[in-house]
């Protein structure tokens, strides 16, 4: 529900009326304020997002802390997270730490159920959906609570907003990257 999630999602569920879209996060404070009915308590700040949260919230478009059930509940995955620079080991300074988007696959794993596309739509490295896909496989042999198998695409659809455009360049991007090997998860995104 930070910088990416929230307007990503805000802006998908103000396009598509008829899709139910949750945005979830650990952090309960952040949530109280995306469900705030004042419009300024807003945890980003972006042109046009207090209209069009202000037009979807609780019609299709959802703010919870209750992450599970919305993965389990999901046919669509983003994963929009932090990767801030790793602090230790090989790469300090220099590479993004991977440890919340993992976080966030082995959650997906374990609570998703049935066929589920998960995107990774955030600033993170080339092959990094190698990364989530090696995840997802791992429980790809687990059965849902109603015995069917878990299966598991992997798209990537990296983000280019920038910082005061970010509705405006949802709207109406100047490119759009959606990678994947699975031609209908594609074409559902896309």
């Amino acid at each position: 529900a930070g910088y990416v999630g929230g307007p990503s999602m805000a802006v998908i569920a103000d396009k598509c009326p008829s899709l139910k879209v949750t945005v979830v996060d650990l952090d309960e404070q952040k949530i109280k304020n995306w469900n705030d009915s004042n419009l300024d308590k807003l945890p980003v700040y972006e042109p046009g997002l207090k209209e069009i949260i202000e037009r979807r919230r609780g019609g299709n478009l959802f703010f919870s802390s209750d992450i599970n059930n919305a993965i389990s509940s999901s046919d669509m995955i983003f994963l929009s997270v932090n990767t801030p620079t790793k602090t230790t080991g090989l790469g300090a300074g220099e590479a993004s730490d991977l440890k919340y988007i993992e976080s966030s696959a082995r959650q997906v794993a374990k609570h998703a159920k049935g066929e589920t596309i998960v995107v990774e739509k955030s600033t993170i490295p080339v092959k990094t959906a190698e990364t989530i896909q090696k995840i997802l496989k791992t429980s790809k042999n687990q059965q849902d609570s109603d015995n069917n198998n878990k299966i598991f695409h992997v798209l990537s659809n990296p983000e280019f907003l920038a910082e005061g455009t970010a509705i405006s360049d949802l709207y109406n991007p100047s490119r759009v990257l959606i990678g994947g090997d699975n031609e209908k998860a594609i074409n559902c995104l896309y």
